[in-house]
């Protein structure tokens, strides 16, 4: 049923206003989704323990992807077509660098410069044509080949998505193998309808074994590793999440750790003023 799927009511550029923007940091169930969404991506990218990384963040919205990798101690930059998204992630002073970009027409960055990029809830946007110059088969070989060029020969794209039928995996997968890549479809909760997730696990590397894939009698061993963090998300409740007084105390840890100049903490250290909430 295509008038509940956001991507044929509008471009992305138009879908995602000043309005649509905002709901991403008001919205305590669309913030605690996303999280677990983010994390499960990054679960998937298999990244090293004992260094941090540079990932890329495709389609970057308001930024809470990036506040993930953050926490978890790697740098990020992220891409996004809509203003309006990367100005409440400005709002919210992400740490990474933002992009403004139309993912179909390439990314720009010299070989090798990533190791590791992450997507959610994107990849099935370049699946339209939104303008009369637009294919999507096109766009989405493009997409892949500088995305392809711009990780490490050791780097995984894991893209959380949305397909809206066999022929759109199809052709998103065609693309990207196309492009160079190795990997394939993970599908979390396979017989859940409300909890089935679809992500898109791809390797530069050469061709390895698949991840194994979440289901409902999944053993602990197998379930994603950053519960505590989303509890921290979930206590939020719709606030920004730069009013959480451990999130500014790490955040200014992180700054000085980058020899950046950074206030010194005292006891009004993240306290809420008079007057606001």
């Amino acid at each position: 049923m295509s008038f509940r799927r956001p991507e044929h009511k509008a471009p992305p550029e138009v879908f995602y206003n000043e309005e649509e923007a905002r709901k991403y940091t008001q919205n305590s169930r669309m913030m605690d989704i996303q999280v677990q969404m983010s994390e499960r991506a990054i679960e998937l990218l298999v990244l090293p323990d004992d260094k941090p990384c540079l990932i890329l963040d495709l389609g970057c919205g308001s930024g809470l992807s990036g506040s993930v990798l953050e926490d978890q101690g790697h740098g990020w930059i992220g891409l996004d077509i809509s203003p309006s998204m990367l100005g409440v992630a400005k709002e919210r002073e992400v740490e990474g660098d933002l992009l403004l970009a139309d993912l179909g027409d390439g990314l720009p960055f010299r070989a090798g410069m990533f190791d590791g990029a992450i997507s959610v809830s994107t990849l099935q946007w370049l699946c339209n044509a939104d303008k009369s110059y637009h294919n999507p088969t096109k766009r989405l070989y493009t997409f892949f080949s500088t995305l392809f060029a711009c990780l490490t020969r050791s780097a995984r794209a894991v893209f959380q998505f949305y397909p809206e039928n066999s022929e759109q995996i199809e052709l998103v997968t065609s693309q990207a193998m196309k492009a160079g890549f190795y990997g394939g479809l993970v599908v979390d909760y396979p017989n859940s309808t409300k909890a089935k997730k679809y992500f898109l696990v791809l390797m530069t590397g050469g061709s390895m074994p698949l991840p194994k894939a979440l289901t409902d009698g999944a053993e602990d061993s197998n379930q994603v590793k950053y519960t505590d963090k989303r509890e921290k998300f979930k206590n939020l409740k719709g606030k920004s999440l730069k009013k959480s007084k451990d999130w500014i105390l790490e955040k200014k840890e992180r700054r000085r750790r980058q020899g950046k100049n950074v206030r010194d903490n005292t006891k009004y250290t993240g306290r809420p003023r008079s007057g606001r909430f």
